[in-house]
């Protein structure tokens, strides 16, 4: 696991962390915010979310986007965004955890973040259970990771 810079709150799924800052009660349902950091190399398969807008706000570490047909590579400071239905995953490039904050419009994504890092399930080792809550999320898995070009 990685050192906890989010303090109490903090949920850890399979050494990526995550706290919601900004709930889906805070902002009426319209967002949510979560600060995550993920590890050096890591990242999501490739996914789209059928329901959710999202963007990512690097506060640290550098990151490589496939959105669509598109390669972005952002550091500190810089943002991405992520419309809904678009095909997209990420990978942390370096030696360095990334900290980055995911915004989520409108809110409720977050959940899925929680009921992974509940069950400890991994990719693709439980994928049956990983399904499952994707499907409530309105998220579908569509490939593999990218793999960066560091």
């Amino acid at each position: 696991m990685l050192d906890n810079p989010l303090g109490p709150g903090t949920i850890d799924w399979n050494g990526t962390l995550y706290k919601t800052v900004l709930t889906l009660a805070d902002s009426q349902g319209a967002m949510t915010i979560t600060d995550s950091v993920s590890p050096p190399k890591s990242g999501p398969p490739m996914h789209i979310h059928h329901g959710e807008d999202e963007a990512f706000f690097i506060l640290s570490g550098e990151v490589e986007f496939s959105v669509g047909s598109t390669r972005l590579r952002k550091g500190p400071g810089e943002a991405a965004f992520v419309p809904r239905g678009v095909e997209h995953t990420f990978t942390v490039v370096g030696d360095k955890p990334c900290r980055h904050l995911v915004i989520l419009t409108p809110g409720g994504f977050e959940g899925f973040f929680a009921e992974m890092a509940e069950g400890q399930f991994r990719i693709p080792e439980d994928m049956e259970q990983v399904q499952d809550s994707a499907k409530r999320h309105s998220l579908e898995f569509t490939g593999p990771p990218i793999s960066p070009e560091l």
